[in-house]
Order: structure tokens, then C-alpha cells, then sequence
């Protein structure tokens, strides 16, 4: 499926321009790019060929990245596992290194950017600590998609657990969460 002399790479997204402008120019930097559009499609690719990098979306149709990255770590002890996503929260970030992620990125990232991220062995004491709290916004996503967690990304029960109607939750969670 692909040559043995590049390192393989796997980008796991369902957005078709994503993964062109990635796929091409991880392929200029010399690795040999497989594309999968969802987690599904990705844990079939795994039976026949074993990627060396990994860049795994968040939010995709079908199973979540998080899914997935259990199922990539059985596959080899020694991929480095990415969580590229465009619905980054505290909660997702812990729960895909718990489940064996290398690192955490939020979109957008260009190709430098997640190369670096997958290289990165160890955390950095001096990461610069935020001057000011999060919003009263940034604090609302954080905690409904904490309780999704907790709910199993059930949004009926998390909506009853919130005290919200099931619509205004999906309302909520379609919208892109505020930076700060």
C-alpha cells in the first residue's frame, strides 16, 4: 500500500480540503499519506498496514477520534497518535492522552505545526500560564462537555443531567467554542 522507505502517516478527518492540503503537504515533507474520513474506515485500513503517525479528528461522523485511538495503540505500542480538532476542551484533551494519545492540538494547525506536536516526547514546564481566567462562555463549553463525558457523548442524558432541552444542547454543541 505504501513504500517502506517513508515514514507512513495517517490523517483520520472527514473534511475533504483538511485532509487535501495536509495530505499534500506531509508528502512534500517526505512521508507517505493515507487518508481515512472517518474512525470506522480507519480501524478497517489497520488490518492490512500499520501507520507510524497519526493525526485523529475529534468530531467526525460515526464514532468520535477518541474511539479510535485505543484501537490505533493495540495496533502498535509505538505510533504517535495526534487529536487534531476543532472542538478542543480540557476534557477531551485529558481523556485522549489517558487513552494513549501523544499529543493535543487545536485546529486550525498547519503541517510544521502538527509535526512538531508528534515529535514532542516529554511536557514543557515553561508553557506560559493564561494572565486571565477563562470566560463565563469558555466555562460553559468546558463543563457541558465534561457531563458529555461523563454521559458517554449521550446527549439525552447529558441534556436531563444539565437540566436543558435535548435541542438547545445540540444547539450549543454545533457552535464552535469560544478561545478563552
Amino acid at each position: 500500500m505504501t513504500d517502506t522507505d517513508q515514514p507512513r502517516f495517517l490523517v483520520v478527518d472527514d473534511d475533504p480540503t483538511f485532509t487535501r492540503v495536509l495530505s499534500r503537504a506531509l508528502t512534500r515533507r517526505g512521508y507517505s499519506v493515507t487518508v481515512a474520513r472517518s474512525a470506522e474506515e480507519a480501524g478497517r485500513l489497520l488490518e492490512q498496514w500499520v501507520p507510524d503517525l497519526v493525526s485523529v479528528d475529534l468530531k467526525m461522523e460515526g464514532a468520535s477520534g477518541l474511539r479510535l485511538i485505543p484501537v490505533l495503540r493495540a495496533a502498535s505500542a509505538d505510533m504517535r497518535i495526534l487529536v487534531l480538532t476543532g472542538y478542543a476542551s480540557i476534557v477531551t484533551a485529558v481523556e485522549a492522552i489517558k487513552l494513549g494519545a501523544t499529543n493535543y492540538l487545536p485546529k486550525p494547525a498547519d503541517a510544521d505545526q502538527i509535526l512538531a506536536a508528534l515529535a514532542q516526547n516529554e511536557g514543557d514546564a515553561d508553557t506560559e500560564v493564561e494572565a486571565q481566567p477563562m470566560s463565563v462562555d469558555r466555562l460553559e463549553w468546558e463543563h457541558i462537555q465534561k457531563v458529555l463525558t461523563e454521559h458517554d457523548g449521550n446527549i439525552s442524558a447529558t441534556a436531563r443531567a444539565l437540566g436543558m432541552h435535548r435541542r438547545t444542547l445540540q444547539r450549543k454543541l454545533l457552535k464552535r467554542p469560544v478561545k478563552r
